[in-house]
């Protein structure tokens, strides 16, 4: 088979995924498996996720290969997420990739998951020619900035930019969700309920952010002496804790609890505690919400991507990038796009997303995150183990 093939497996958090993609960028396969068994929860929870990666990987991995039509001795290389993710997650997609490569005799590639989801937009993108660029990764577990650009031998350096210092935007989403009792995960529901209500600009105020001193200064221990400092001009943080609590107290103040009990209730009486929002589910769900609960949605909404929008082209006329690259499962949201594509086209700057199915978690990045190290020989050790925290950058 004519091209390059490499095998990309990912198992960082609650999604199994196994995809073949040819020369970093024409996917032949893609299939990822969701675990459903966490909706119950409210949450990912480590030890079920690890046992069902478990459950998942070897016929998730065989299912990719057959849609791809290929056998593993037309691979090239096995790529495989090393971190950040759930320890025990990682070690269910790194053990299985290690013994593959070694059985089939290929060579084995480590990805860093934030890079992959950058890669699910460059790898179909003429913007990958036109560094630097300012990437935006958000999602449940991350929301940070890079600065992306071409080194000599076309593999790819980041520089981190700004990051939430608290929750992760897509957590933000989340846990406001199953406060107003939404299925989880509720990032999908409440952006497809946010277009039924009305935003408030007033009702999150964007959150002030002060950095505190870097390099080798003495750390000043007086608290009143660090919210004193200027803000470092070339960190463009973000927090989202703040938010979310805003939305708590609206719901404690104008004692809403009851109304939300019962809509949870409604939910399950439906059936629609454990499904997604798509047309028929929210014709059923929308009489048990409110004017005033939508409104809130679309208010909270409205301020978290705004203080994303802020933060990244900000960053972006910072540090003169010649575009801008939004990615991760809340690149999805329909008010994000709408956002971003509107300052963009302000700022005359290019940006790209990655498609729906390329939003989320899965192996396809990881793939096409792997082809540039496949070309500068960039292979793993044997010894590969797990990196929960590794960063990017």
């Amino acid at each position: 088979m004519p091209g390059t093939l490499i095998l990309g497996i990912e198992s960082s958090c609650d999604e199994t995924s196994a995809a073949v993609v040819r020369d970093g960028h024409e996917v032949l396969s893609n299939v990822v498996a969701s675990q459903l068994i966490h909706s119950s929860y409210g949450g990912v929870v480590p030890e079920l996720a690890s046992r069902e990666h478990l459950r998942a990987i070897v016929p998730i991995v065989r299912e990719a290969m057959q849609r791809a039509g290929v056998q593993y001795s037309d691979l090239a290389a096995v790529a495989v997420t090393e971190g950040p993710g759930l320890a025990g997650a990682l070690l269910v997609g790194i053990s299985f990739a290690k013994a593959l490569a070694f059985g089939a005799d290929l060579p084995l590639i480590a990805v860093n998951h934030l890079e992959g989801h950058i890669h699910a937009v460059l790898m179909n993108n003429a913007l990958a020619e036109a560094t630097p660029l300012l990437a935006l990764v958000v999602s449940g577990g991350h929301t940070h900035l890079y600065l992306a650009t071409r080194t000599p031998e076309q593999t790819w350096h980041y520089r981190n930019v700004g990051k939430t210092l608290d929750d992760a935007a897509g957590e933000a989403y989340d846990k406001v969700a199953k406060l107003l009792g939404l299925p989880y995960p509720g990032g999908t529901w409440m952006d497809a309920l946010a277009r039924h209500g009305i935003a408030d600009r007033n009702l999150f105020p964007f959150a002030q952010i002060k950095q505190k001193a870097t390099g080798n200064t003495a750390p000043k221990l007086a608290r009143e002496a660090i919210l004193s400092q200027e803000v470092d001009p070339t960190r463009f943080d973000m927090s989202f804790s703040g938010i979310k609590t805003a939305a708590r107290r609206y719901v404690e103040f104008h004692a809403m609890h009851p109304t939300i009990a019962a809509r949870e209730q409604a939910f399950r009486d439906l059936g629609l505690h454990k499904a997604k929002p798509d047309e028929t589910n929210l014709a059923h769900a929308l009489p048990h919400f409110d004017a005033e609960t939508l409104n809130l949605i679309a208010s909270f909404q409205n301020a978290v991507v705004k203080n994303l929008a802020r933060a990244t082209f900000n960053a972006a006329e910072h540090y003169g990038a010649h575009g801008i690259l939004v990615s991760g499962g809340v690149a999805a949201n329909s008010h994000l796009r709408f956002i971003f594509t509107n300052c963009a086209s302000y700022a005359k700057l290019p940006i790209a997303f990655p498609t729906i199915a390329l939003s989320t978690d899965n192996a396809a990045m990881i793939a096409a995150a792997a082809w540039p190290k496949f070309l500068a020989h960039h292979f793993a050790p044997d010894t590969l183990e797990p990196t929960p925290q590794l960063r990017l950058g």
